[in-house]
């Protein structure tokens, strides 16, 4: 039966390079994904792009080409990925220019827009999911709004002949259930075929998650060579069965348990994944281990895709200020405590305005709020105090008090560090499919 490989060279904007390049040179692939997008972020990207019209897409974007468009050209292996964020047009720009600087010519690069659906949502009725009200009653906040598309735009350009395909918001498993779409000649109706896909889709888009990183655990889930941990590669077959595997000699492990963590991970119903091409049913994977760092991959179902698609709102929220100083030594844990009840004190008198804070010693209570006294005695604590405000002006108040601990709070305070951000919030809302369609333009290097 014939395979496609694919590999996966991202799973977040901020990712290793070198893996990727690893995939392009020695995994045998035929098609290499890259994984850039979370949900916050292209609302920021639509930020960089009101400030630049040429800005507005993965900041990496161009290191990454630098790096992979040589070996990948060479082999002939495609490049998909969403990190076109809120410019997918610029991102092929930028990228054909990345090309003709490496004396490539000839390379065909889709951009797939057609995801923003700002002025569709913007004022409209459309309810919000995470809690009540409507876009509409988001006002003037409102920064960027994007649809999950399928992978229709992507099939196009690959029938277009692109050898790198650049989109913006896409359904994460999109990015590589498409290349299969496009491979195998699945209908997009064939909801078991598509389903299938969409697990393989799921467990290569956080990259080397599966591989071992966000897995290791010393001495429960040991995970040789994560300094150079390499990247998944799936072996799929027309029938959406596969293997994943990685490189020979990278580091990592790929295991049946890490395998199921991965396809377990950010799944809220395993029978109902909903997803713009289908609806994912992955109660019936198996998974098989058939060798070192090879696990088969079978089963998964489909039914009809969803009649909506998620769109990912972004609006500015509101900002937050931040203060941290640290203290060692006997008695660090009571001279912290004694810190945040003096920067309590100080925000009460000085009026500072907040709508909601946290004091907390990080490694005592920060993220377990419970049980700490229970624990020995740290020998040193770092103490943070957060506020959420309506202004920035009020949110520098908050780190400028932390700060003043140095010369009037607890002894031996060190390394005291402040800042104040403005917020940008994501909510979702859901439009019917028909209104939000992919379009594909080319530039050529």
């Amino acid at each position: 039966m014939r395979t496609v490989r694919i590999g996966s060279g991202a799973g977040y904007s901020g990712d290793r390079i070198e893996p990727a390049v690893e995939l392009a040179e020695r995994g045998g692939i035929q098609y290499l994904g890259f994984e850039c997008l979370a949900e916050r972020t292209i609302a920021l990207a639509q930020g960089e792009r009101l400030r630049d019209p040429d800005a507005g897409f993965d900041p990496l974007l161009g290191a990454r080409m630098e790096a992979v468009l040589r070996p990948c050209a060479e082999r002939g292996i495609r490049i998909i990925t969403n990190m076109g964020a809120a410019n997918p047009e610029g991102a092929a720009r930028a990228t054909a220019s990345v090309a003709r600087q490496l004396g490539l010519t000839g390379l065909r690069i889709a951009a797939v827009t057609g995801d923003d659906v700002l002025d569709l949502v913007r004022g409209g009725a459309h309810a919000l999911l995470e809690r009540p009200g409507t876009v509409a009653g988001l006002g003037d906040a409102i920064r960027s709004a994007n649809a999950y598309l399928g992978v229709a735009g992507i099939v196009e350009a690959l029938e277009g002949g692109a050898d790198v395909v650049i989109t913006g918001r896409v359904g994460d498993p999109a990015l590589f259930l498409a290349p299969l779409v496009h491979e195998f000649g699945w209908a997009m109706d064939n909801w078991d075929r598509l389903g299938r896909g969409t697990v393989v889709g799921h467990l290569l888009e956080c990259a080397g998650q599966i591989t071992g990183g966000y897995f290791a655990d010393p001495g429960y889930k040991d995970v040789p060579g994560l300094a150079r941990l390499g990247f998944p590669i799936a072996e799929v077959a027309e029938d959406g069965s596969a293997v994943i595997t990685k490189v020979e000699g990278s580091g990592g492990r790929i295991s049946l348990a890490s395998c199921k963590e991965q396809l377990l991970y950010e799944l809220l119903d395993p029978e109902a994944y909903l997803q713009p091409d289908v609806t994912a049913d992955f109660s019936s994977v198996r998974f098989a281990e058939l060798g070192p760092d090879r696990i088969a991959v079978s089963g998964g179902t489909g039914r009809r895709r969803p009649d909506t698609l998620k769109v990912s709102v972004g609006y500015l929220d509101s900002y937050v200020g931040e203060g941290q100083i640290s203290y060692t030594g006997p008695g660090a844990a009571a001279r912290g405590r004694l810190a945040l009840d003096i920067v309590r004190e100080r925000l009460a008198l000085t009026g500072v305005q907040t709508t909601e804070t946290r004091f907390e010693l990080i490694g005592v209570d920060a993220v377990r709020r419970t049980g700490a006294a229970s624990r020995a005695e740290p020998g040193e604590v770092r103490v943070r105090v957060v506020g959420r405000t309506e202004s920035m002006g009020e949110a520098v108040r908050i780190g400028n008090e932390v700060e003043t601990l140095y010369t009037n709070g607890p002894a031996g305070g060190g390394g005291a560090w402040k800042s104040a951000r403005q917020v940008v919030a994501v909510v979702s809302t859901l439009i019917p499919q028909e209104q939000a369609r992919a379009s594909v333009t080319y530039e050529v290097a």
